[in-house]
């Protein structure tokens, strides 16, 4: 029986090639879809899932009031690690990280800069980070120890053994290598070539005991059965108990989050972590399966709308003894073995598309065919979505009466409202939505990238100040202007488009103690910022330690600064901060610092008595780029030669800035266009049917007197009104997501109302493009051809 319906099955397929086609076309693109996005949140959920003993691992966290608001993060300072160990015994270990730091790496003369982590020798073993080589108990050690991942390893030593070599860092120190890591999977939190040992970096002198100074990153392992909740309430005032004398602390809380959670919830909201990643994976999991609804709906609509062809043989084998449950099984083992087809190019699309789309989210993603549970898995995906596609139809033509059918009686349903109406709306209305939130996503991000950033970002450089570069810096400095390449040049603390450092509890004439909470971004400059960054003075004058000695300790404040700090007149203010008294010689009109959706935050820019990690040059526009570009090069190569010479264009990093926003806008919009391809392949389908099913009622319209414009609007206008009821729909749910998206954002765009015209618009175009070509070819047939057999 089974191999009869098997065979019934494949000739209705090949009988009917074209409805076949649109079913396998539209569930294999629904398919490939769902499983794109299953993929990605697959790799997403699994972050740090990983580590064997990741029920027992957490990060430390702050809690504390700033500006009136509760605010957590996830930086603590460098004692905090050690003093968990010792004073709580329900800490098993605890390893401090500091990652992102960047060493150029000497192995002869092949000298390559890459980015690694300090930590702690215990890291290796709270993680499961598995080491190709050496023993991850004793390989961080030693200070002049170094971990390697395989692909470092390689791009060092070629296919040589990396153990046991050595490597010159910074010109300065020498390593051995004690161990060669894994590559670091996609899915984990953690990015770096490299690990350097903890005491490595307190010889540098870049770690002190304050527990104020939050510079790095806090692992806890907890002893097994140790309760989290009760781990967290002890460790809650930690800090505040470390700074009683200090009344700005009085509000700081401890807490800890589980490193399984840290990934997908690392947005805070009044101190807790109720969002952030989870959100998108929320929203594009909704997306996969309505995507995948939609590709079924259309294999529910061809075959419902076909039951005429296929209600005789229902008939048939009702009367001669078949029971409901068998045809319902007949029907439902057609669409599984159509699943089955259109799984298989969907597989083959998503391995041709997979690497386009691990680039489009920023991920390297994979299909794991050697594992038996992507199997089981594509075989429960191909049962849900054949059972899913076939379910109604299955019960639909089941559903007839052999008595009825036999003597022609059947009919098919002409109500206002049917199940296949309704099914068509909500493909149309998911596309519609998809239309109205990629246009509002693309005017966010435009909205944004056209603010003004507050400086000039064209023909803004700058260099990160290793080797030599800080002690020749005046002999750089001036050469390079008198050689024409740059018109000027400063140093700071950190690039204009990131922030380094932040601080709070600082004091002013007719402050109070309620403005010590404020926190105020950090910046340095020795002389030129305002000119260098093309900012605009807005009072005063620039810090310029050459002409001004007395500006190392003098600070520009930007105008945000000024509002919070109550300046009526800020010039010659002292700003007690640092142990040191600083005078306000200037202010600077507000420039973007960090995000461009956000507010412009309260900066001050102080004078050279604070630390410099970055050179930035106003590059000379009376030359080419290319040739300023040159000059630089064979200026710092003279007296930096050690180091290769790299930079960075401010305008390139600035526009990395909306990168998120832009995969999502790229994301609605290549789902929204698969939604409408499926949605109007569906459309298509019926669109034939319809014609095919009304070509006589069209052969008498036409001799009657009918133009092939009224014919066309006749076989159109049903299609149009289900568009439009589907537009009606989608429009509020679209209004009320976006809504929700744009809330986000501080600086947002408001939504306006010819948005949802332009996606209805659309929405008719392309469905009236669609059913057209049907509508017309009916419409212009000769009608002797339809009524000969009359």
């Amino acid at each position: 029986m089974i191999k009869n319906y098997l065979k019934i099955a494949w000739r209705n397929l090949v009988r009917n090639k074209v409805y076949s086609f649109i079913n396998i076309l539209g569930l294999s693109v629904g398919m490939a879809s769902c499983m794109l996005i299953l993929i990605w949140i697959a790799n997403e959920v699994s972050h740090d899932q990983f580590h064997e003993k990741k029920h027992r691992i957490y990060i430390a966290n702050n809690r504390d009031v700033n500006e009136g608001m509760v605010n957590a993060w996830n930086w603590t300072p460098n004692i905090m690690a050690s003093s968990l160990k010792q004073d709580y015994p329900e800490v098993e270990d605890a390893v401090r990280v500091d990652a992102g730091n960047t060493f150029l790496f000497s192995v002869g003369d092949n000298k390559q800069k890459h980015s690694g982590a300090f930590t702690d020798p215990g890291f290796l073993t709270m993680f499961s980070f598995p080491l190709k080589q050496g023993d991850p108990i004793t390989a961080l050690n030693e200070p002049h120890n170094i971990i390697l991942t395989e692909k470092l390893a390689t791009s060092l030593f070629g296919d040589a053994d990396a153990m046991g070599q050595i490597i010159k860092i910074d010109s300065n120190d020498q390593f051995t290598v004690t161990g060669v890591m894994a590559d670091l999977p996609s899915n984990t939190r953690f990015d770096f070539d490299y690990l350097l040992p903890w005491n490595y970096s307190v010889n540098l002198g870049w770690r002190d005991s304050s527990w104020s100074n939050n510079t790095l990153q806090t692992y806890v392992l907890l002893k097994e059965g140790v309760s989290h909740p009760a781990f967290d309430q002890k460790i809650k005032t930690i800090t505040k108990d470390h700074l009683a004398d200090n009344p700005l602390y009085s509000k700081r809380e401890v807490f800890t989050q589980p490193i399984t959670e840290a990934w997908l919830y690392s947005k805070q909201e009044n101190g807790h972590y109720t969002g952030g990643r989870i959100e998108m994976v929320r929203l594009f999991a909704v997306i996969a399966a309505l995507i995948l609804v939609i590709a079924c709906i259309n294999f529910m609509n061809l075959s419902t709308a076909r039951s005429e062809k296929r209600a005789k043989e229902v008939g048939i084998r009702k009367v001669v003894g078949a029971q409901k449950r068998l045809l319902v099984g007949q029907f439902l083992g057609e669409s599984i073995l159509l699943a089955c087809i259109a799984f298989i190019f969907a597989l083959i699309a998503v391995v041709l598309a997979l690497p386009a789309f691990g680039n489009l989210v920023g991920k390297s993603l994979h299909i794991a065919f050697g594992n038996p549970v992507f199997w089981l898995l594509s075989l429960a995906f191909i049962a849900i979505c054949g059972l899913l596609a076939g379910s109604y139809p299955a019960f639909y033509l089941s559903a007839f009466k052999p008595v009825s059918v036999l003597k022609g009686l059947f009919k098919r349903s002409g109500a206002a409202v049917s199940p296949r109406k309704v099914l068509v709306v909500v493909q149309f209305s998911f596309a519609t939505i998809l239309i109205i939130s990629t246009i509002i996503v693309s005017q966010q991000i435009k909205h944004a990238q056209s603010r003004d950033s507050g400086y000039n970002r064209n023909d803004l450089v700058y260099i990160a100040m290793e080797g030599d570069i800080q002690n020749k810096y005046p002999l750089i400095r001036d050469e390079l202007i008198s050689k024409g390449a740059v018109i000027a040049v400063t140093k700071s603390m950190s690039p204009i488009t990131t922030r380094y450092s932040d601080s709070w509890g600082w004091s002013w004439t007719g402050s109070t103690e309620e403005d010590k909470r404020i926190d105020f971004i950090r910046m340095a400059a020795d002389a030129n910022f305002v000119k260098t960054m093309g900012a605009t003075l807005k009072m005063g004058r620039d810090i310029d330690i050459y002409n001004y000695p007395g500006d190392s300790l003098s600070i520009v404040l930007n105008e945000t600064a000024v509002k919070m700090m109550h300046l009526e007149d800020p010039l010659n203010t002292i700003l007690k901060a640092d142990g040191e008294d600083w005078r306000v010689v200037g202010v600077v009109k507000d420039f973007i610092y960090e995000s461009p959706y956000d507010n412009v935050q309260q900066l001050v820019v102080f004078g050279p008595a604070s630390w410099f990690t970055t050179m930035h040059l106003r590059l000379n526009p009376a030359n080419t780029t290319q040739h300023n570009l040159m000059l630089t090069e064979q200026i710092f190569k003279a007296h930096n030669p050690q180091y290769p010479f790299s930079y960075h264009f401010v305008d390139e990093v600035y526009a990395r800035k909306f990168q998120e926003e832009q995969r999502v806008g790229t994301l609605a919009a290549l789902f929204a266009g698969l939604t409408i391809f499926i949605s109007c392949l569906g459309l298509f389908g019926l669109a034939t049917f319809t014609a095919e099913s009304r070509i006589k009622e069209v052969g008498v319209r036409k001799v009657l007197g009918a133009s092939v414009f009224n014919v066309t609007a006749l076989l159109s206008k049903d299609f149009l009104k289900l568009v439009l009821i589907s537009f009606l729909i989608a429009s509020p749910i679209a209004w009320y997501a976006m809504s929700k998206w744009l809330s986000g954002y501080t600086y947002r765009v408001d939504i306006a109302w010819w948005v949802f015209v332009l996606a209805g618009v659309l929405s008719i175009f392309i469905s009236l493009l669609t059913i057209s070509y049907q509508a017309i070819k009916a419409a212009v047939a000769n009608p002797v051809n339809s009524l000969r057999n009359e």
